[in-house]
């Protein structure tokens, strides 16, 4: 008969979490063993390998839920108000895994020389393409005015995560106003919103 587990997975993953984020993705199953209390077997039991126990600790699949709830949003609401709506979600996810992927990029950003990108599938490109599918389709509907839909989508990627990056990643400097994500959202909008209008 097995022995019952001693550790649960979220403990595991919670252990391998903190390791990840003291010391990198190069931090190696041994320390992660040690502070879960368990051995690598373990480890190895439940996770085929390091990279799929760091996929599962800094939770890197969790990201883009926003996107299929911006794209459920077609033809209801106020296009405005679904996007901004949509943006507010992407930086409070983004804002959630922003240390996670700080760890993921230490590999560097090339696919050849980090594996890690390429399973997580370019997830900036996954953010334009749902913001232009949902503006193409609003604009089929008349709700939008016709326009370069992938330019747009890029745009407020772009400077969503130009926000993420100045606001979550730096620290704020001296004399400088943090911004919080409702004014930036509400501004990026002032200004884009008058070229879409229909």
């Amino acid at each position: 008969m097995a022995r019952p587990r001693t550790i649960t997975d979220e403990r595991l993953l919670e252990a391998a979490r903190e390791v990840f984020l003291e010391q990198g993705v190069s931090a190696t199953t041994s320390a992660i063993a040690r502070r879960a209390e368990v051995s690598e077997g373990t480890l190895f039991k439940r996770f085929s390998t390091k990279e799929e126990l760091f996929e599962a600790a800094m939770g890197l699949h969790d990201y883009g839920l926003w996107r299929a709830e911006l794209l459920a949003q077609v033809g209801q609401g106020e296009v405005r108000r679904n996007l901004e709506r949509a943006a507010l979600a992407q930086i409070a996810e983004a804002k959630r895994l922003f240390p996670h992927l700080t760890a993921v990029f230490a590999r560097g950003y090339s696919p050849e020389h980090n594996p890690l990108l390429r399973r997580l599938d370019d997830p900036v490109r996954h953010d334009a393409d749902a913001i232009a599918r949902y503006l193409r389709e609003e604009t089929a509907l008349g709700r939008v005015r016709p326009h370069d839909s992938d330019v747009a989508a890029l745009g407020v990627v772009g400077a969503t995560g130009q926000y993420i990056h100045r606001e979550h990643l730096l620290p704020c400097e001296p004399g400088r106003e943090a911004i919080d994500a409702g004014r930036f959202v509400r501004g990026l909008f002032d200004m884009l919103w008058p070229g879409l209008r229909p």
